[in-house]
C-alpha cells in the first residue's frame, strides 16, 4: 500500500513546485494506482480491501489536487502553512475590484449575445493566463508565499467568473 505520511509530491516522486510535468504525473498516477486498486484485491482479506480501498482514494484526491493549478497552489500554500483565507479574507485591491464588476457588468450586456460572451471568455483566458503565470512566478520563483496566496484569491473571483460566462453561454445558446 502507499505511505500515508507522504505528501502529494512525495506520492507521485514529484518536485515540490507549482509547475509540474503533467506526463510524469500522469504516469506515476497510472502505475500506483495499478499497485493499489480495489480490483486487485478481491480475493484478499478485509483488512487489505480496506487499506486498497483507503491507498486508492489518497492516491485519487493527490492527483485531483495536484492536476488542478489552482487546487495544486492551495496545497502548496498548505504544505507551507499559509492559509489562503478566501473565506475571510476577502480584500482585494481596489483596481483588482474594479476590474471584476466592469467584466461581470460586461457578462451581463452580452447575456444574449453568443459570439460577445465568446470574445468575453477568450479575454478571461488570456487574463487568467497572465494570473496564472504570475502566480508559478511567485510560488516557484520568489517564493512570496504571502503574494501567492493573494494570486490564488484573485483567481478564483476569474474562476467563478468564467463559471458565469459559460452558464450564460449555455442560456444564450438554449
Amino acid at each position: 500500500m502507499i505511505n500515508f505520511q507522504q505528501n502529494h509530491f512525495e506520492l507521485f516522486g514529484l518536485p515540490q513546485r507549482y509547475h509540474l510535468d503533467l506526463t510524469l504525473m500522469e504516469r506515476a498516477y497510472r502505475s500506483i494506482q495499478s499497485r493499489v486498486h480495489p480490483d486487485r484485491f478481491v480475493h484478499a482479506s478485509d483488512a487489505e480491501r480496506r487499506a486498497s480501498m483507503q491507498s486508492a482514494t489518497q492516491v485519487n484526491e493527490a492527483y485531483r489536487t495536484l492536476k488542478s493549478p489552482l487546487a495544486r497552489a492551495r496545497y502548496l500554500l498548505a504544505l507551507q502553512s499559509v492559509d489562503v483565507a478566501d473565506e475571510s479574507n476577502t480584500a482585494m485591491p481596489a483596481e483588482f475590484l474594479l476590474q471584476q464588476m466592469q467584466w461581470r457588468e460586461s457578462v451581463e450586456e452580452a447575456a444574449n449575445q453568443p459570439e460577445a460572451l465568446a470574445e468575453l471568455g477568450e479575454r478571461l483566458a488570456l487574463e487568467m493566463k497572465d494570473r496564472y503565470a504570475e502566480l508559478e512566478r511567485r510560488l516557484d520563483g520568489e517564493r512570496d508565499y504571502a503574494l501567492a496566496a493573494e494570486s490564488v484569491r484573485k483567481l478564483m473571483f476569474l474562476e467563478r467568473l468564467r463559471e458565469e460566462i459559460g452558464d450564460a453561454l449555455e442560456r444564450a445558446d438554449a
